[in-house]
């Protein structure tokens, strides 16, 4: 039971505000962002999803740089109301094709109007873009997504500074095309969360990958599609052993357990790994998947400290990437926890480097290294020299560490699982809609002990 909802910019601008049973304060908006800014002054990295306050549970989620918030007295299940959270972003994203603060701003009355549809006095009704169809009559205003910053999930497809064309992300299901007419496509994205943990000798020692096949379709009289994945993907652990060391493709692709959308027709995926659906409207995951057998990662991080003499050290961190020079990582960030008593740190970068950036957060102690792209087969390298208070009396690399990083491949699938052809019932033999398939890979918690 939600008693309010509302979304707040990064800036603490209150954007949409709904109060569905006014059992909680007014300025709970104001104490919520109070909260949080406070957590991250104290030195956090930042606030948990759900904290109390004076007797009031506050439940959020960030989504391309919004927070979504929900409220309530009673003892409800965080991840109901956090599952929740995220579908009525992806709701609002549907109907108004860019999910920024602009579009809200310009669109507040379908927002409302759809939030009113999809919570009742406090109780979910609804949060499928197809139901909703029949009850949300307000057109979306259009914002131009050329003049957003690339915060979001349109940011994991960019190439330097070419966007991939025809990025569903930026267009409503409900909202036609100039001149009235409506373009047919489909969009099919492999989304990738990669988890790896490396030895402090280089070794792997936890491996994972959280997937996901979302889907989102821009086509006309529901046609039926038959999405074909590998023929030699294999569910659970049993099979033969995956050969991540291969680069020719060869070797089963094992998923360890995978659950699909209730639209999702499996008559023929034991047989040939097809699927066979009708796509509702909006934005849905086709299926999700898991997998922890060993696969190649696409970065070696190696860290070396050496002490320099008097309250000194030095720390040299190198980033090689292992996947093909064809293919381009970005939002590229390395952190390195350092030793309390670390007073200063100066950084040397490589000779040539372009649109990289280095800081020391003196707050957690914290070295930060930023880069904006890395070419598949290049290293990279940073010196970091620190300058410490006190002498250090333990081992510096039991202190410092473990080195984390976050990162974005476009085009890239570390499990190698692929779309092999999407196909979709022809109402004529000139329709032939426009098919979109794209992978990403990110990372999930991607660390290295020293």
């Amino acid at each position: 039971m939600i008693s309010q909802f509302f979304v707040l910019s990064q800036r603490g601008d209150n954007i949409v505000f709904r109060d569905y049973r006014g059992e909680v304060v007014k300025g709970s908006a104001e104490i919520f962002f109070r909260k949080v800014k406070f957590w991250k002054e104290d030195g956090q990295e930042e606030a948990p999803p759900v904290f109390n306050v004076d007797g009031v549970n506050y439940f959020h989620v960030k989504v391309v740089g919004l927070l979504f918030v929900a409220t309530t007295r009673v003892n409800v299940s965080p991840s109901l109301v956090l599952e929740l959270l995220q579908r009525v972003a992806r709701v609002i994203k549907d109907y108004l094709g860019v999910l920024s603060e602009d579009s809200l701003r310009k669109n507040f009355v379908l927002v409302y109007e759809l939030l009113d549809e999809v919570i009742d006095f406090g109780y979910v009704q609804t949060t499928s873009t197809e139901v909703l169809k029949s009850y949300v009559f307000n057109e979306p205003i259009v914002v131009d997504a050329a003049r957003l910053q690339p915060l979001g999930p349109a940011a994991i497809f960019m190439q330097g500074t070419k966007r991939m064309p025809g990025t569903a992300v930026t267009k409503s299901v409900v909202a036609n095309e100039p001149g009235g007419r409506k373009r047919e496509e489909i969009f099919v994205d492999i989304i990738e969360k990669i988890s790896v943990t490396f030895s402090s000798s280089g070794y792997i020692l936890t491996s994972e990958i959280d997937g996901t096949i979302q889907m989102k379709s821009f086509l006309t009289g529901n046609p039926e599609i038959r999405l074909a994945l590998n023929e030699d993907l294999s569910i659970g652990r049993g099979g033969s052993v995956y050969d991540y060391r291969s680069s020719s493709g060869a070797g089963v692709v094992i998923l360890d357990d995978c659950n699909f959308h209730e639209s999702v027709r499996l008559d023929s995926f034991d047989m040939d790994r097809t699927l066979a659906l009708v796509p509702p409207d909006g934005e849905f995951p086709v299926m999700n998947y898991r997998m922890t057998q060993e696969f190649k990662p696409p970065f070696r991080i190696s860290c070396l400290i050496e002490e320099a003499g008097h309250l000194k050290a030095e720390v040299i961190l190198k980033v090689h990437a292992e996947f093909p020079s064809n293919i381009t990582a970005n939002t590229i960030v390395v952190q390195m926890p350092l030793p309390k008593y670390t007073a200063r740190a100066s950084f040397e970068l490589e000779p040539g480097a372009i649109g990289q950036r280095t800081d020391f957060k003196e707050v957690n102690k914290k070295l930060e290294w930023g880069l904006k792209k890395i070419v598949g087969g290049s290293e990279h390298s940073l010196r970091a020299k620190l300058t410490f208070s006190q002498e250090s009396h333990a081992n510096i690399t039991k202190e410092a560490g473990p080195v984390s990083m976050t990162f974005t491949i476009p085009m890239y699938n570390a499990s190698r699982l692929q779309v092999k052809y999407l196909q979709i019932a022809k109402k004529s033999s000139s329709y032939n809609p426009y098919r979109w398939v794209r992978y990403v890979t990110q990372a999930n918690s991607y660390v290295a002990r020293i």
